[in-house]
C-alpha cells in the first residue's frame, strides 16, 4: 500500500511538472532587430531565430529602459528599472542578496540554471546551477566560472561552448521538475570575432548602406558632438576589424597605439592553429587595401562599415546556429510542446547610423530590442505585436506563463494574455528610459526621457538640453522639434507625462530641471 501510494505520489509530481512549462531565455550581446530576417531580411538569414517568429509571437515594438550590458541584465531578473534594482552602469556590483525571478521560481518548485555572460559582478543567486563568463568574455578559448568559484578554459568558440554547456545541463536536470534556463550569449559584441567558417562566409559579403551613414552628427547637440562612438574615428582597426598591425606602423593616419596593438595579439594569440593562419590570411586582404588605397574621410567609412558589418553579421550566424541547436534538442526529446522559448537581444545595436556602432541612447536604435516567443498550444503561430513592451515585462511575462502571480516589487507587466491572445494591446502609452553610465567609454552623456505612440522626449540633463521627436514623420529622430512653436502644447504634455512616469516608477533621483 505504501509502495502504491509513493508511485501515484511520484506520478502526480511528474504529471504537475509536465503540466507547467519548460521556460528557455536565449540572450545574445548587442544583437539588433535588423540583424534577424524575421525583423529585416536586408543583411542576414537567421533561420532558426525566425523559427521562433513562424512558430510563435514577434514583437514589433520591445524596449529597454537603459541600454547597456550589465543594466539590462539586472532589469531581466529583478523586473525593475535601474534605479530600483541598483545596477545603473556596467561598474556597479549587484546586490544579490535581492529577491529576484529566479529565486521566486525555486520558491515554486522550478528548477533554475543560467549559463554565459553575467555581468553583474556578484555571483548569480536563486539558481541551482550556473557557469557564467567572467566579466565580457572571450570569444575563442573562453573561461568560465563554476558554482565552487574557479575558473576553467574550455576549448572552442565562446557561442559553442555555451550552448553544449546549456544542453549539458538539460541532459542531467530533474526530469520530474520543470526548469527554467538561461543561455546568455557574448556574441555579437564588440569586438566582433566570429568562427573560421564564417568569416569565411561573410568577408567578401557588401551590404546596404544606411541613409544616415555619411551624416555630419556635430551640429545636432552637445551629446551628439561628444560622442565616441564613430565607425570612421572610433572603431579601431586592429582591435576592433582584425587588421595586423605590421601593415600599419608605418602609415600615420593608421598607427594603432600600444593599447590597440596589444588588444589585437590577445584577439589573435587566443585562435588555436591552423585557423589563426587561415583568419589572418582573409584579414590580410584589409590591410593590403589599407596600404594600396590609403582611404580617408568618407572612403575609409565605407570600408570600414563594410569590414563592421562582415565581422557582425558572421558572429550573428554563429548565434543563430546555435539557437537551432536548442531548438532540436527540444525536438528530440519531447519538450517543444512544454517549453516556452525567447529570444532577445540584450538592447539594440548602431548598425552604421549616424555612422555609430554600440548603443546606450534612448534613440530608437539602441533602445528597441529584438522579442520573439514560442509557447506552443499558447501563442498562435506567426502572430505579430506591436503594443510598446519593455525589458521590465519580461521576468513578470515568465512568472506568468508558469502561473505565478507577480511579485510586489516587480514593475513591468505579465504579457501572458497578449501571447494567447486574451488581450489584444497594452494599456501602456508610454514608456520610461534612463541612462546613467555618463562619459565613460563612449562617451554617452546621462539622459532620460519619455516615449510614447508618436513622440519621444529626452532630456541631457547634465548639459540641460531637451530633444524632442516625432517619430511618424521622422522615425530615424534627425529633427530636433524642441524649439518648434508648433509642437509647443506636445513639448508641455509630455514633460507633465515624464513627472508622471518618474512618480509611477519612484524615481525621484535629482536630474537638471527634474530636481
Amino acid at each position: 500500500m505504501r509502495l502504491l501510494t509513493l508511485l501515484l505520489c511520484c506520478s502526480a509530481q511528474l504529471v504537475f511538472a509536465q503540466q507547467r512549462p519548460n521556460i528557455i531565455y536565449i540572450m545574445s550581446d548587442d544583437h539588433d532587430a535588423d540583424a534577424i530576417s524575421a525583423y529585416n531580411k536586408q543583411f542576414i538569414s537567421t533561420p532558426n531565430i525566425d523559427r521562433l517568429a513562424k512558430e510563435g509571437m514577434l514583437f514589433k515594438r520591445n524596449f529597454v529602459n537603459n541600454s547597456i550590458c550589465g543594466p539590462v541584465r539586472a532589469t531581466l531578473i529583478t523586473g525593475q528599472h535601474s534605479h530600483k534594482n541598483g545596477m545603473k552602469d556596467n561598474r556597479t556590483r549587484f546586490d544579490s542578496s535581492k529577491m529576484t525571478m529566479p529565486k521566486v521560481f525555486q520558491a515554486n518548485g522550478y528548477q533554475t540554471a543560467i549559463v554565459g555572460k553575467w555581468h553583474l559582478h556578484s555571483y548569480p543567486t536563486g539558481f541551482d546551477f550556473w557557469k557564467i563568463l567572467p566579466g565580457q568574455g572571450l570569444y575563442v578559448e573562453p573561461r568560465f566560472i563554476s558554482m565552487k568559484g574557479d575558473t576553467s578554459t574550455y576549448h572552442g568558440y565562446a557561442t559553442d561552448v555555451i550552448t553544449n554547456e546549456a544542453i549539458n545541463w538539460m541532459e542531467q536536470r530533474d526530469t520530474n521538475k520543470p526548469f527554467v534556463l538561461h543561455i546568455h550569449h557574448k556574441a555579437p559584441h564588440r569586438y566582433f570575432l566570429a568562427p573560421l567558417k564564417y568569416i569565411e562566409e561573410y568577408h567578401r559579403k557588401t551590404f546596404p548602406e544606411p541613409p544616415t551613414l555619411y551624416n555630419d552628427t556635430a551640429g545636432h547637440g552637445t551629446a551628439w558632438r561628444v560622442q565616441t562612438m564613430s565607425i570612421l574615428h572610433d572603431m579601431k582597426l586592429s582591435s576592433d576589424l582584425k587588421v595586423d598591425p605590421a601593415f600599419l606602423m608605418d602609415l600615420p593616419e593608421y598607427k594603432p597605439d600600444e593599447k590597440e596593438i596589444t588588444y589585437y595579439k590577445a584577439i589573435m594569440n587566443r585562435i588555436p592553429e591552423p585557423d589563426r593562419s587561415r583568419i589572418k590570411k582573409i584579414y590580410e586582404e584589409r590591410g593590403l587595401l589599407l596600404r594600396e588605397k590609403r582611404p580617408s574621410g568618407k572612403e575609409l567609412l565605407k570600408y570600414k562599415y563594410q569590414w563592421y558589418m562582415q565581422d557582425y553579421l558572421a558572429c550573428v550566424a554563429s548565434v543563430d546556429e546555435n539557437v537551432g541547436r536548442v531548438l532540436d534538442y527540444l525536438d528530440q526529446h519531447q519538450l517543444t510542446n512544454n517549453t516556452m522559448v525567447l529570444y532577445t537581444g540584450d538592447q539594440g545595436m548602431y548598425l552604421g547610423e549616424n555612422g555609430w556602432f554600440d548603443k546606450r541612447w534612448m534613440y530608437e536604435v539602441s533602445m528597441q530590442a529584438p522579442l520573439l516567443i514560442r509557447w506552443p498550444g499558447k501563442i498562435r503561430a506567426g502572430s505579430v505585436n506591436n503594443s510598446m513592451t519593455q525589458a521590465i515585462d519580461y521576468a513578470p511575462t515568465m512568472l506568468g506563463a508558469a502561473g505565478i502571480e507577480t511579485p510586489s516589487f516587480m514593475q513591468g507587466i505579465n504579457l501572458v494574455p497578449l501571447l494567447t491572445g486574451k488581450q489584444k494591446a497594452l494599456p501602456r502609452k508610454s514608456l520610461y528610459y534612463h541612462y546613467y553610465e555618463d562619459k565613460a567609454d563612449h562617451t554617452v552623456l546621462q539622459h532620460l526621457g519619455i516615449r510614447g505612440e508618436r513622440y519621444k522626449l529626452i532630456y541631457f540633463y547634465t548639459v540641460n538640453e531637451w530633444e524632442l521627436y516625432d517619430l511618424k514623420k521622422d522615425p530615424q529622430e534627425q529633427t530636433n522639434l524642441i524649439r518648434s512653436a508648433v509642437h509647443r502644447k506636445i513639448l508641455l504634455q509630455l514633460k507633465t507625462d515624464l513627472l508622471k512616469l518618474r512618480d509611477q516608477y519612484d524615481d525621484h533621483e535629482p536630474a537638471g530641471e527634474l530636481n
